[in-house]
């Protein structure tokens, strides 16, 4: 049944990418549904007359907010910005009655809001079908790419070491995103659509940079993995996680405002006192996080960015403070190494590297499968330990462990068309392209050090605002070039 499903979920994300004619686009998000619901049925979901009910039910109210998002579908990518980080603690199995309880423990579940505002769109999407046969084709630098990392990491699936991991990224995380990137990079881009999303950016990384300070003021978590609570317990200092699960995650979407609002601050898109304000708010959140991953991507965003748009003594200044930072950087490091073991300074990511390399070495072509790296790890360790201790925390690894040589090539040429076509953003809207370019380097960066590109849902969101843009008509020069032509017409004798 997982591989019925991994071969449907490819040929939808292919379509629903890809197409561009009314039939092809309904049969690829039919796909992806049939899909969904296979995988959802091997999860242990099987049909009730509650449940059905309580489908109906749901349905009807999806129809009805999809109606609603007709009379205004440019909310569709503010309404994904803003529910993209956020996950209900919530816990779904067949041991509870309804299959759903609210989880224990501090625990955080899955991407609902998220998946709410995709079926209302994707809906509304459809609707706009039945009214046009055709529909703009979205830039190959993104369809394409993503269209066959997709495709192939779905299809990979089929020859899976860990069949259940490989079947949970599959119904939470790749199909779904699919969806984001088909129907947000489709979405109305109105022309104040960028301020918008700056103004959502910054505001949710302050909102999560505020939440962390109070958690470090009273030392209490709203939300944790276990590991983090014993840690904190017997550690000097004490990392928050915000409405996060985990201090690195809580790190991530800080950097990710931070890196928009220095681009903003460079172009005097906001007065410096409040921005000033707003900076300090989100520095102070982010330190208590004590995320070596965060920091090391905020270093490299706001250098690049300064580099890109600040003046040549900003550019001077940054590369200095940068040579300064490497040198001091490597000194400790190097301290560190020369006192201790290199597995131990770097809190088992050498361990980790090594297992994933050799995980590579032995299945080159095509890799180990989705969601495999883990389990093929753990099968090379000279000593058994838990399945969470072997996962690589390095994308371009993880890739290549479980997708191969293919897979590997195939996330180049994605991030090779997402940044060509954030290139092409930033041509026709600067504030907007680099912005783009920020988080989506903020995100590359915090990937090689710790796990979660692809099942980060603002990777793909990215990638569908730089689509929704480019498919918006450049502004046309030919009232401008009329206007000189009557001018020229008027002053000739």
């Amino acid at each position: 049944m997982t591989d019925g499903a991994a071969i449907l979920g490819a040929l939808g994300a292919a379509a629903v990418l890809c197409g561009s004619r009314r039939l092809v686009l309904a049969a690829g998000f039919a796909a992806l549904a049939v899909a969904e619901l296979l995988l959802a049925h091997a999860g242990g979901l099987h049909l009730s007359t509650r449940l059905i009910g309580a489908g109906v039910v749901g349905v009807a109210v999806l129809c009805g907010l999809a109606a609603l998002l007709l009379r205004a579908r440019w909310l569709v990518i503010p309404l994904v910005a803003v529910a993209a980080p956020f996950r209900l603690p919530l816990d779904f199995g067949r041991s509870h009655r309804y299959f759903v309880a609210v989880a224990h423990g501090g625990q955080l579940g899955r991407l609902l809001p998220l998946y709410l505002v995709l079926a209302v769109a994707t809906l509304a999407l459809l609707w706009d079908l039945v009214r046009q046969p055709m529909v703009a084709a979205m830039p190959r630098d993104i369809a394409w790419p993503t269209a066959a990392f997709l495709a192939f990491a779905s299809i990979s699936a089929t020859w899976s070491i860990d069949v259940g991991s490989a079947r949970n990224e599959l119904e939470y995380f790749l199909l779904p995103f699919a969806v984001l990137v088909a129907v947000a990079g489709r979405a109305p881009f109105p022309a104040n659509m960028p301020r918008l999303l700056g103004i959502i950016a910054i505001s949710l990384a302050t909102v999560f940079a505020v939440v962390g300070l109070v958690e470090e003021a009273t030392h209490r978590l709203i939300f944790y993995a276990h590991n983090l609570q014993v840690s904190n317990t017997y550690t000097s200092f004490f990392r928050v996680t915000s409405l996060f699960r985990d201090p690195s995650l809580y790190g991530r979407h800080v950097v990710l405002g931070i890196g928009v609002l220095v681009v903003c601050m460079w172009l005097r898109k906001i007065d410096l006192v409040p921005a000033t304000i707003l900076m300090a708010i989100m520095w102070a959140g982010l330190y208590f996080s004590y995320s070596q991953s965060s920091y090391a991507a905020l270093f490299v965003v706001v250098l690049a960015v300064t580099l890109v748009a600040g003046d040549t003594r900003a550019r001077r200044v940054a590369i200095v403070a940068a040579i300064a930072v490497v040198l001091i950087g490597g000194a400790i490091a190097a301290s560190k190494v020369v006192h201790t073991s290199v597995r131990k300074a770097t809190s088992d990511r050498s361990r980790r590297i090594t297992l994933t390399a050799k995980a590579f070495a032995h299945h080159p072509l095509a890799g180990v499968g989705l969601g495999g790296q883990p389990r093929a790890s753990q099968r090379l360790a000279a000593h058994y330990g838990p399945l969470q201790n072997f996962v690589s925390h390095t994308t371009p690894l993880t890739v290549a462990a479980e997708l191969g040589i293919v897979g590997l090539a195939l996330y180049v040429l994605l991030l090779l068309g997402g940044a060509r076509a954030i290139d092409d953003v930033r041509r026709r809207n600067e504030a907007l392209g680099l912005s783009l370019a920020a988080v989506f380097l903020a995100l590359f960066v915090h990937s090689l050090a710790y796990s979660g590109f692809f099942e980060d849902p603002i990777t793909w969101l990215v990638l569908a605002i730089a689509s929704a843009f480019l498919l918006q008509p450049e502004p046309s020069s030919e009232p401008a070039r009329a206007t000189a032509e009557a001018r020229e017409a008027v002053t000739t004798p």
